[in-house]
């Protein structure tokens, strides 16, 4: 399903925030509350503010914010804001997930602490913890004019309390500088930002933003506009004053800066500030940027000159890196390359920014004369971004990861898919040209173009252009998959208060989408996300990684039949069903007997939704004989052999062809991984369609049928099982008991001893069982066998209006 999809089947839009947010994930702004009495105490805290402001100094504001155990680091700007709130509020409480210091930036209050190397704490709060003791005040503050309005809030009993209940003004805790002619006075504007919560400052030293015009820019800009864009400060249109105003609720800045020309229509915010739809729409056009080690950035425009990566004694000078640390709001690459151009000199690029706001990255491409001279300074560059030293990492692959530093995506020597694959305007050509069977050949020119990848990644949030996820090296897969291995174990063992649970999911979400990056990478709640996002876009991106290393560059002219070539490396002999075959029939049956209709939700108001159903229709079936899969005559005395289902993802299927199936990736208490690490099946088409679906604007699909063989000794269960560990090692078949069944009345048998479960399907004995449909989990890969693609047409059936609970 699109993202779209995914998030109204989960009941909410992912654009829209919650109206009542969790503790740690709220904002909330200094004037925004009321105290205990219920008095409204905005006024009150004003003047106090600006009291502190005026008759205390800087100096003054540290040693009280030392003398109370708090952080008195901070520009000017900051120190007034924490010691401001520390005398009105009291003392806060360390962080209750890492025991660092809390801060209060004007809106929310934040965890500047860590949780390890990997990632910073992400506890956030409206109303964070605070000391019951009296505020300390040292003889400076005891001496100052001002002593009898501090003694005031200095005892726990006569401090305000914020009442979090109170909504959020959309500009609180931002401070606005104005500059030039805009279309309301500077005083105007003034007195509208104060009463939607935010400040305005005459310095741009310290503010969020500049507000000015396209035409002062046109103009050359003002002495404000340079020191805004040294200082990495936001010049943006003062439509964005008024649209976070009208709609009461602060606009993404990017979407109206003056420097970088962004429209406010949508082209050019930020992926993870845009609807997912439509950023599905742009991941889907964007070019690939970045396609492999060898690979000339596109945005350097070299390509089309004959550059090349450096290569010199054996290492190429091409590096990409990455860093998620949501703590500190962080999601952004890194990509580093020495590039030659025939008949010119050396060039060196470099680009770093947020993922997904391509027009705000910094990037330069710079010419070297000597090329000792640009791999010293590309070593040092390496150096300074990640902390490890290069040699060791190009070599050795030795690497240490740093606080806030970032880690290299290793890439292989090869071609993304996504580039390397058939591209629209080649598919046709290709299926032209080849000695391949008709349908053969155009089973071959789906799996063989970019689509199908290019949507399997989009819809895992995983497409970023300027990193080749479809390329990694496999000591980068393996470093994944000791990642998830060690996220899963830490889950599972975490014990304690509710509070350090949280911190470990946190810590392990941020290392798992540094080593796999996303465009919109969240905290991880449950082994449902779990087993969905990380186990799954795991095992799509390593199955995508065989896919680009067997279909390599078909970029080039298709008169040398690709499609045959890239046939042969398959290693399996496909041939396309008789529809008046006996195997035909019996599959068609199979498959209607145990369908029913995938269901997708879509959002057609706040208030109604509609379930659309989807039935399938055979559109092909292929028989498969693969080298690296047992053969029905290998199988041929194995006991108890089941012909079941399987569901993939067509981008998932050349993996599946050229080296067989693959164990889930780990153990989860969570459909598809509950067996722990086994080959997952079932006798319902229904189980299988799930994953098999794409989404609507996509409607074709594939089924996998192969024969399992679920030796001697089956063990049933309605519960995942506690140990599958010793599953795994005593190979033992699983049959996990569904709420339905096929009816066992119309079971028959096939060829050589193999059972066909075919059948309605109709509720069994286990009513209260997890799964819907029997499961069956088989640990030894040489006891499956693939011998049948179903190709399938996902068709829109009947719709159900269901009543939705208001947003």
């Amino acid at each position: 399903m699109t993202r779209k999809q995914k998030a109204a089947q989960e009941g909410h839009s992912p654009t829209k925030k919650p109206k009542n947010e969790t503790d740690h994930h709220s904002d909330d702004g200094a004037n925004n509350g009321k105290s205990s009495s219920g008095g409204d105490f905005g006024k009150e805290f004003d003047e106090f503010s600006k009291a502190v402001r005026e008759h205390l100094s800087i100096a003054q504001m540290r040693e009280i914010l030392e003398s109370n155990d708090q952080d008195p680091s901070g520009s000017e700007g900051v120190v007034i804001t924490k010691c401001q709130d520390l005398l009105f509020f009291g003392p806060l409480e360390r962080c209750p997930l890492c025991s660092a210091n809390l801060e209060f930036n004007g809106r929310i209050y934040a965890c500047k602490g860590f949780y390890s190397e990997w990632s910073s704490c992400t506890f956030k709060s409206k109303n964070p913890p605070r000391r019951r003791d009296s505020t300390k005040l040292p003889d400076s503050a005891l001496n100052s004019s001002i002593v009898d309005m501090l003694n005031k809030y200095q005892e726990p009993s006569s401090r305000p309390q914020r009442d979090v209940a109170v909504p959020l003004k959309p500009l609180a805790g931002m401070v606005i500088a104005l500059s030039g002619r805009l279309s309301r006075t500077h005083q105007e504007w003034r007195k509208q930002i104060e009463q939607n919560g935010g400040k305005v400052s005459n310095s741009v030293l310290g503010v969020n933003c500049l507000i000015s015009t396209s035409a002062e820019r046109e103009r050359g800009g003002s002495s404000k506009h340079s020191e805004a864009i040294e200082n990495g400060i936001r010049v943006v249109r003062e439509e964005w004053l008024v649209d976070s105003i009208e709609k009461q609720e602060l606009q993404p800045l990017a979407a109206y800066d003056i420097m970088s020309d962004i429209a406010v229509d949508g082209k050019g915010i930020p992926w993870d500030k845009q609807d997912p739809t439509d950023q599905a729409l742009e991941s889907l056009t964007a070019e690939l940027k970045l396609y492999g080690k060898r690979g000339v950035h596109k945005d350097t425009k070299l390509q089309d000159q004959g550059g090349a990566i450096l290569e010199k004694d054996g290492i190429l000078y091409n590096c990409a890196f990455f860093l998620c640390d949501l703590g500190r709001e962080m999601n952004e690459f890194c990509i580093m390359q020495l590039i030659t151009v025939p008949d010119t000199k050396l060039h060196m690029y470099y680009k770093r920014g947020k993922v997904g706001d391509d027009p705000n990255a910094e990037e330069r491409l710079e010419e070297w004369d000597s090329v000792d001279g640009a791999i010293a300074e590309f070593v040092s560059m390496f150096e300074e971004i990640t902390g490890n030293e290069f040699e060791p990492w190009e070599r050795e692959k030795k690497f240490e990861k740093k606080r806030l530093s970032f880690f290299p995506v290793d890439m292989d020597d090869g071609v993304d898919v996504r580039h390397g694959g058939l591209g629209l305007r080649q598919l046709g050509s290709a299926s032209l040209h080849t000695s391949l069977e008709p349908k053969v050949a155009n089973f071959m020119k789906v799996l063989c173009s970019q689509e199908i990848y290019r949507y399997a990644l989009m819809e895992m949030d995983m497409d970023a252009p300027d990193l080749p996820m479809g390329m990694l090296s496999d000591i980068h897969l393996k470093r994944g998959e000791e990642a998830l291995l060690q996220f899963v174990e830490a889950v599972k063992s975490a014990k304690g208060s509710g509070r350090k649970e949280e911190a470990v999911w946190s810590d392990y979400s941020q290392r798992w989408f540094t080593l796999m990056p996303s465009t919109r990478p969240f905290i991880f709640k449950d082994y449902k996300q779990l087993a969905d996002i990380a186990a799954a876009g795991y095992e799509t991106v390593r199955d995508i990684n065989v896919a680009s290393r067997l279909i390599g560059d078909m970029s080039g002219a298709t008169l040398d039949d690709p499609l045959s070539d890239r046939y042969k490396k398959l290693g399996c002999s496909i041939s396309a069903l008789d529809k008046e075959s006996d195997d035909y029939k019996m599959i068609v049956k199979y498959l209607e007997t145990t369908y029913e209709p995938v269901k997708v939700a879509d959002i057609v108001s706040q208030l109604l939704s509609f379930q659309q159903e989807y039935g399938v229709r055979v559109e092909d079936i292929f028989a498969v004989e693969s080298s690296v899969s047992p053969s029905l005559e290998d199988m041929k005395n194995l006991p108890n052999k089941v012909l079941l289902w399987c569901g993939s993802r067509s981008s998932n299927l050349l993996r599946h062809l050229q080296k067989g199936f693959l164990p889930a990736a780990c153990s989860l208490p969570a459909p598809g991984y509950m067996f722990g690490r086994g080959i997952v099946c079932s006798d319902a088409a229904a189980e299988a369609a799930k994953y098999g679906y794409t989404a609507v604007d996509r409607p074709e699909g594939f089924l996998v049928l192969a024969v399992a063989s679920l030796g001697n000794q089956i063990l049933e269960v309605k519960t995942p099982p506690q140990d599958t560990k010793s599953l795994e090692e005593k190979k033992v078949g699983v049959k996990g008991l569904g709420r339905k069944k096929t009816d066992e009345a119309e079971h028959f048998t096939w060829k050589d001893g193999i059972k066909v479960p075919c059948g309605k399907l109709v509720p069994s004995e286990h009513k209260d069982s997890v799964l819907e449909y029997n499961e069956y989990a088989v640990y030894d890969p040489k006891m499956t066998s693939i011998r049948f693609l179903v190709a399938v047409k996902y068709e829109e059936q009947n719709a159900e209006l269901e009543d939705v609970e208001p947003a």
